[in-house]
């Protein structure tokens, strides 16, 4: 299949996981947690199993990295793997807030080359490949993402849940560049920036490959920069699934503060 065929397979898994999720939504759900102490529900547990199943039926030899599914180490063999949440922002869902997105990438040699990321509350579907670049589907609209090209009057966003301490002394130091800070849940800071709605997004705290790949997919190939805090560049299909050193999306390499 060609990224173009890959992506209609995503967002059609993407956009029913999406319809499982909003089932459950406007339920009174219950909660568990994980040992982490993440929460997890239904929501996650039948969006993943529509998702995992669906692409191992269409792709039978690609690799797939959920997290919600026990990690098999022999991904690591395959060139292609798909990198799944199947609802990313669960302490978002639980909260009612509707800032909870449905993320599948595919990665190729440990980069990411197709991403969907689907608002299940809005419908808003934004979807990428290397090939054809990064956009916005909100119902029979669909527009090219490009990030902003500002250097001051910038927006920063953040984390609704996990905010640090490192985020606030780095808005103090450059506070005379930004015009206003918001947050907001899951992957959606990501699209923020790929669509120029924000210009700013480090993030200092861990995340997990499956946080992380549709959302850099979609915001590289709209013209962002995406680098670990340290520079260097984020790749996928590790054995050590946890982003350790963080990570930042900036609309302009001026805007690289680390």
């Amino acid at each position: 299949m060609n990224q173009k065929e890959i992506l209609a397979v995503l967002k059609e898994l993407a956009i029913s996981a999406g319809r499982t999720i909003m089932e459950i939504y406007e339920t009174d759900f219950d909660v568990d947690y994980k040992a982490d102490e993440s929460p997890l529900t239904m929501a996650d547990k039948k969006a993943n199993e529509l998702i995992v199943t669906g692409l191992a039926k269409s792709f039978p030899d690609y690799a797939i990295l959920s997290e919600e599914v026990k990690d098999d180490k022999k991904r690591m063999e395959n060139d292609y793997c798909f990198i799944v949440d199947p609802l990313d922002g669960t302490k978002e869902f639980v909260k009612r807030n509707g800032q909870f997105t449905v993320n599948i990438a595919l990665v190729y040699q440990k980069r990411p080359v197709v991403g969907v990321i689907y608002v299940p509350v809005t419908k808003a579907l934004y979807f990428a490949s290397t090939e054809e670049g990064a956009y916005l589907q909100q119902g029979d609209h669909t527009r090219k993402l490009t990030v902003s090209d500002k250097l001051d009057s910038l927006i920063w966003v953040g984390s609704k849940s996990h905010s640090s301490e490192k985020e606030e002394n780095l808005i103090a130091a450059h506070k005379e560049k930004i015009a206003e800070t918001i947050s907001a849940g899951s992957s959606l800071k990501g699209c923020m920036v790929a669509e120029g709605k924000a210009d700013v997004y480090y993030r200092f705290g861990l995340t997990c490959e499956w946080d992380t790949a549709a959302m850099q997919c979609i915001a590289e190939q709209s013209g962002a920069l995406f680098r670990q805090m340290d520079g260097t560049e984020m790749l996928y299909n590790r054995d050590n699934t946890l982003n350790e050193k963080g990570f930042y999306i900036v609309n302009r390499p001026e805007n690289i503060w680390v």
